[in-house]
């Protein structure tokens, strides 16, 4: 299965992003094969829309799962109509997160948010 995880930087070392959209850099983890790649966000600079354009770019790397801390309305609705289910993080370890989704430990996202739109410096 492929995962996503916006992240904070590109080691397995870094911290999950607590931003999705304007995740410096995403990881796509494989949990068959372990592989571990990531890729800057090109979507974190976008004027507005980072996070549908995010959510985008999660669903063309044909991913099964997204971890993330927090997730808007618009980019969760981009993100569940490929059947991409998103699970909640927990702390901000990226090996953990992963170690936790393995054994079913990641509790589905339900809190999604309206997003931040318009409202800059608002977490």
């Amino acid at each position: 299965m492929k995962l996503a995880v916006p992240v904070d930087g590109s080691s397995m070392q870094t911290s999950v992003c607590q931003s999705f959209g304007r995740a410096p850099y995403f990881l796509i983890y494989d949990t068959e094969t372990e592989e571990a790649r990531f890729f800057k966000n090109d979507a974190a600079a976008a004027q507005g829309g980072a996070g549908i354009r995010a959510a985008q770019w999660i669903v063309d790397q044909d991913v099964q799962a997204l971890l993330t801390p927090r997730c808007g309305n618009n980019a969760a609705l981009v993100l569940q109509a490929a059947n991409i289910k998103i699970y909640k993080t927990q702390g901000d370890s990226l090996e953990e997160n992963i170690r936790a989704f393995a054994t079913e430990e990641l509790p589905v996202l339900k809190d999604i948010h309206p997003g931040f739109h318009h409202r800059r410096g608002r977490f």
